[in-house]
């Protein structure tokens, strides 16, 4: 068995970092001998405490961004938005947690008051994905910490250094190194922290089977809090449009970006029968100018390699059972360099296809439909166990009308990609997509759980009905 989790860079295949697996139980008995003190400091305090964080990623922005690009493969540019994510995600998660974790005063009847408090769950444990290996995580950690939550945060066995480099950044902000732990390790090291005894719930990031395998696993346990953003199988629809070059920019951009590695990416380009010609066209007119490459290279490429050889494998294959399943291609999925996981874009056209399998395609791969009437197209869309993201490119404002009402997802676009969600709205999904804890905004509402009190300074009370003459 190893005892250590090794980095390679996906555009080189070098090592860029090796860290000892850690102990769970060590790991998780550290927070909670820390949590308490923590949870008892203001919240002023933490809130304090967490802006010099955002400080501390701010001075860092530049080696972070090329930690976070060399260790994913997505382009510099984009790494250095992650960061802007990072830093942005303060602020926003101050604000959410006034705004709904605020203590308020209601009514109460015969002079008592009536309190509304909220307290933090304790321990929680957060399992970060490798594609936004600094921002998903942190979505989470940040929140939990500004509610009084000690973290042991376990970072992807395929991002290990940048959950390093996040948590070392906490703790030069001055969080206490008992409240923000790093487990280092792989699925084991996940599963084990999953089921510890000690977690008050798990914030989790990642594929479906993997949460549903954990909502299978906390069924047995309402006392801990389970918050699940997982993938999706979201469909965009080009209906009714003029501006065909646009509507193939957004196809792209929701599609293509991260080399297809985002949740919230189009797996499915549903068309009108009309539009289908010349908006194909237009996308692969676009597509072959795609620059895929290296992080660091100039020009900056549009999109960098998936994150490791054996995703492009799995890719190549799925690929491949599309075709076999009836598939037409429009553009074949490229390996251009043979043992690096770069991928050129795929299209392929599922309409006459036999089978249409319903998963998640993490890469960039995108399987057409034409559709005949609008009613068919949403059909189409809604042909799926998840419901993460969804969007229409139309300049009928109507058919947005019908889209937004009929569609079944929890992010809903018109004339915008299915990605690039804002951490100042929530987000998630339904279905296999999440388990109804949108994170971002509304983050604030599983990080701390609500307490109502009805109080008076004195007890006063008397039995005014029921009793017998004395």
């Amino acid at each position: 068995m190893a005892d250590a989790i090794n980095s390679h860079e996906p555009a080189t295949g070098a090592l860029l970092w090796s860290g000892a697996i850690g102990d769970v139980d060590a790991e998780v008995a550290a927070a909670r001998n820390g949590w308490a003190q923590w949870a008892a400091l203001p919240l002023t305090v933490r809130i304090e405490t967490l802006r010099r964080f955002g400080n501390v990623v701010r001075q860092r922005h530049e080696p972070f961004a090329d930690l976070i690009a060399r260790e994913t493969g997505k382009p510099l540019w984009e790494a250095r938005t992650e960061v802007d994510s990072v830093i942005a995600k303060v602020d926003i998660s101050v604000t959410a947690y006034a705004e709904r974790s605020a203590q308020r005063r209601l009514e109460s009847p015969m002079g008592s008051r009536m309190a509304l408090r909220h307290k933090p769950h304790g321990v929680l444990a957060v399992l970060g994905p490798y594609n936004f290996p600094a921002h998903l995580p942190n979505g989470h950690i940040v929140p939990a910490l500004l509610a009084g939550n000690a973290v042991v945060f376990k970072p992807s066995e395929k991002t290990p250094a940048t959950g390093a480099y996040l948590v070392d950044c906490f703790r030069a902000a001055g969080v206490p190194e008992a409240c923000i732990r790093l487990l280092v390790g792989g699925p084991a090291e996940g599963k084990a922290l999953a089921d510890h005894d000690d977690i008050d719930g798990l914030l989790f990031t990642g594929s479906a089977r993997t949460g549903l395998a954990l909502n299978r696993a906390f069924a047995t346990k309402p006392e801990k809090i389970l918050a699940l953003e997982m993938g999706g199988n979201n469909p965009i629809l080009v209906w009714d449009t003029p501006d065909l070059h646009s509507a193939a920019v957004l196809v792209i951009q929701s599609a293509f970006t991260t080399a297809g590695q985002r949740c919230t990416a189009a797996r499915r380009l549903i068309v009108e029968e009309r539009l289908y010609e010349p908006l194909i066209e237009a996308i692969c007119g676009l597509v072959g100018r795609l620059i895929v490459g290296s992080p660091h290279d100039d020009p900056q490429p549009f999109m960098g390699p998936v994150i490791d050889n054996d995703v492009a494998d799995q890719l190549g294959e799925s690929f491949l059972e599309l075709l076999m399943r009836g598939g037409r291609p429009i553009r074949h999925l490229e390996r251009p360099v043979a043992d690096r996981p770069f991928l050129t874009p795929a299209l392929i056209d599922m309409t006459a296809a036999t089978e249409h399998p319903d998963i998640e395609l993490f890469g960039p791969i995108l399987q057409v439909y034409r559709a005949t009437d609008f009613d068919e197209a949403i059909g189409i869309a809604n042909t799926t166990r998840y419901g993460l993201s969804a969007a229409l490119v139309s300049q009928t404002p109507a058919l947005y009308d019908r889209f937004w009402a009929s569609i079944r997802a929890g992010i809903v676009n018109w004339n915008r990609p299915t990605n690039g969600a804002s951490s100042a709205a929530p987000f998630g999904g339904i279905g296999w997509s999440g388990n109804h804890r949108p994170s971002a905004y509304y983050a604030a509402d599983y990080c701390a759980y609500p307490v109502v009190s009805n109080e008076a300074e004195a007890a006063r009370a008397n039995l005014g009905i029921g009793l017998r003459d004395a």
